[in-house]
């Protein structure tokens, strides 16, 4: 996924996108400190496109954050830059799964792992990131399971 960006950036300089090129350095550059803090624990010098995906997931978050900031402040020309950074990040993430797809993807977990209590919520979770991984919003399938486990 890395050289995928770092190719992405090569071609936006050669268009001369200068939104386009300050954000894809900016996902360079944190994938960069990641790689960095990988190595001073012990791992591999490359991180996995899993972790670029969580990466990138938390570069949206920031960015949303900022936009409820921004526009309480009423600096529209903020929310707008920021929205643009989001929709440059987004094209390097798996699509998403809708509202059905996730909740029935809940109620799977739940079932194979035959749970009936909130108790055992996190082991719903990790069995849905290690059969989905980046394609489902874990936030979302959090209140999901939370509701279905709750009845």
């Amino acid at each position: 996924m890395k050289n995928i960006i770092t190719d992405k950036l090569a071609l936006a300089q050669k268009e001369g996108d200068k939104s386009r090129i300050l954000t894809l350095r900016l996902i360079i550059a944190a994938i960069k400190d990641k790689e960095i803090a990988s190595r001073s624990n012990g791992e591999n010098d490359e991180i996995s496109d899993d972790t670029v995906v969580a990466l990138l997931r938390k570069m949206i978050k920031q960015r949303q954050d900022s936009i409820e900031m921004f526009t309480t402040a009423n600096r529209q020309e903020l929310v707008d830059k920021e929205t643009e950074e989001i929709n440059i990040i987004n094209e390097f993430l798996p699509s998403q799964m809708d509202h059905d797809q996730t909740k029935e993807a809940c109620e799977k977990a739940i079932k194979d792992l035959k749970v009936d209590s909130i108790k055992a919520m996190g082991k719903v979770v990790k069995y849905l990131k290690d059969q989905h991984g980046g394609s489902i919003d874990m936030s979302f399938a959090s209140k999901i399971i939370k509701e279905i486990l709750q009845k």
